[in-house]
């Protein structure tokens, strides 16, 4: 399977111009790319809480909508993050969108300093059937909890996306934790980073990566813009998982309420969530 890794500069409350590159990086993907993946909030950059209501769109809004309209077009999967408004509170969204529409929404569930005051937190973890695989999706600080992916690993899990916006100095946390997430829960693990500046002196620190379901780094960015494609060797997941699994022998499970639901998706809710 190829997945074509975009880590792309963005502009804070740069609609347009963020949604121009993306729509770039669509129409010249690799032959044979299957799925395309983005940075965190790509669409919108990282909005203020003076600034998301200009910014933020429903999910039926016409950013989301040219996003899909270009993956039908081009025959791609695209995992992207925006800004998202509904019933009046604001999210910090991923989505898994395929050529037939909108297939995984996932919200930020652990927020970052920066996106308090901005955003609600999600309340609860997704994951969908996708290409053979059951996907599920975590947004950059959600990778520093362990919790989060075993979330994920609890609802079937065999690949984890992450899209991040990750700056200095902690570039090397999300390295390290992202190859423990794999490994923790027998699963390929992605995580696509923004590089350089945003408002303030945030400096993104890049470091897109692939990370095997034995813990293995496969590939990995530096800190400049870069589109690149990576393989996933499928049957990796059958090793990692053929001699012992962590979830048939560990002792304490997540709680929460476990929806399944008709088109594939199966949701974790989050307990006690305000």
């Amino acid at each position: 399977m190829k997945v074509e890794l975009a880590q792309l500069e963005g502009l804070d409350n740069g609609t347009a111009h963020n949604l121009q590159r993306a729509l770039q990086v669509i129409a010249r993907r690799a032959h044979g790319t299957t799925l395309i993946v983005f940075p965190e909030t790509h669409l919108m950059g990282f909005p203020s809480s003076d600034t998301v209501a200009g910014v933020a769109e429903p999910l039926d809004g016409p950013t989301v909508q040219a996003v899909m309209d270009a993956a039908r077009s081009h025959q791609v999967s695209v995992v992207i993050g925006f800004a998202e408004v509904d019933a009046g509170q604001y999210f910090n969204t991923t989505l898994l969108i395929t050529p037939e529409g909108i297939a995984l929404r996932y919200r930020k569930t652990h927020l970052w300093a920066s996106d308090r005051g901005v955003f609600s937190a999600g309340d609860r973890y997704v994951t969908c059937e996708w290409q053979g695989l059951r996907v599920g999706l975590l947004i950059c600080y959600d990778i520093e909890f362990p919790e989060s992916a075993r979330a994920l690993a609890q609802l079937g899990a065999d690949l984890i996306i992450v899209t991040n916006g990750n700056m200095d100095p902690y570039g090397p946390t999300h390295r390290t934790a992202i190859m423990a997430r794999a490994q923790e829960n027998q699963a390929f693990a992605l995580m696509v980073n923004r590089v350089g500046s945003g408002d303030g002196d945030l400096v993104f620190a890049g470091g897109s990566a692939l990370v095997d379901p034995f813990g293995s780094l496969l590939e990995e960015a530096g800190r400049e813009e870069r589109c690149f494609s990576v393989e996933l060797d499928l049957t990796q997941l059958a090793a990692a998982r053929r001699d012992y699994r962590y979830l048939d022998d560990q002792r304490l499970r997540l709680p929460g309420d476990v929806l399944e639901h008709a088109d594939g998706r199966r949701e974790l809710l989050i307990p006690n969530h305000p």
